[in-house]
């Protein structure tokens, strides 16, 4: 129903950044038609302080009043000739979306591993024999072990890592589990219970 005389905000041009309102959007508009440009200027400091009451949570950033007149250029249309106090060359970053983070290209043969256990993997492949490398084996079974727990993936026992390891580091790691203590791990409230198959009757 469209009553005469009644203004609704779907008949309004949309804002820019509706977090101002529209009221302030109105004194830019105002502020931009003003002839003498050293008017310009104080309505555009006036209009910035009332800015900053309407998000005061930007008074929480160190340089929000760079944002707050990065802000009144935009809303006006980039069209606000003024002396502008901060450096408003990159306003629109403002805008401006992050690059799309690239979808890993590697494939990962046993995915509840995790990729950094991979990658553990394969640097295990071309350390030289010693202690640190000896050491490296050591956290690397410990951390397959947890990851079993945790998503309780197969058989969660000593000889299922032991093998895992081997098989994922060309041999280069095989564990002696008659001499090798894995970490004494206690399963927490957030790992998944197991399931159980009720047979029906």
């Amino acid at each position: 129903m469209n009553i005469q005389g009644l203004d609704y905000n779907t008949q309004r041009e949309t804002l820019l950044m509706p977090e101002y309102g529209r009221e302030v959007q109105k004194m830019i508009d105002y502020a931009v038609s003003l002839p003498d440009r050293d008017a310009r200027l104080r309505c555009a400091q006036s209009i910035v302080k009332l800015m900053e009451t309407k998000v005061p949570q930007l008074r929480d950033n160190a340089n929000y009043q760079q944002t707050l007149w990065d802000h009144l250029y935009l809303m006006s249309g980039k069209q606000l000739d003024i002396d502008w106090p901060f450096d408003i060359s990159e306003a629109e970053r403002i805008h401006s979306k992050p690059a799309p983070m690239p979808r890993p290209s590697a494939n990962i043969g046993l995915r509840h591993y995790g990729r950094l256990v991979q990658e553990l993997w394969e640097r295990l492949k071309v350390m030289p024999a010693g202690p640190e490398r000896d050491e490296l084996a050591r956290q690397t079974a410990n951390q397959m072990k947890r990851d079993l727990m945790l998503w309780g993936h197969g058989s969660i026992d000593d000889e299922k890592v032991a093998d895992d390891l081997a098989r994922q580091t060309d041999g280069k790691i095989q564990l002696d589990l008659q001499h090798f203590s894995f970490e004494h791990f206690v399963p927490t409230a957030e790992m998944p219970a197991k399931r159980t198959s009720k047979k029906r009757k």
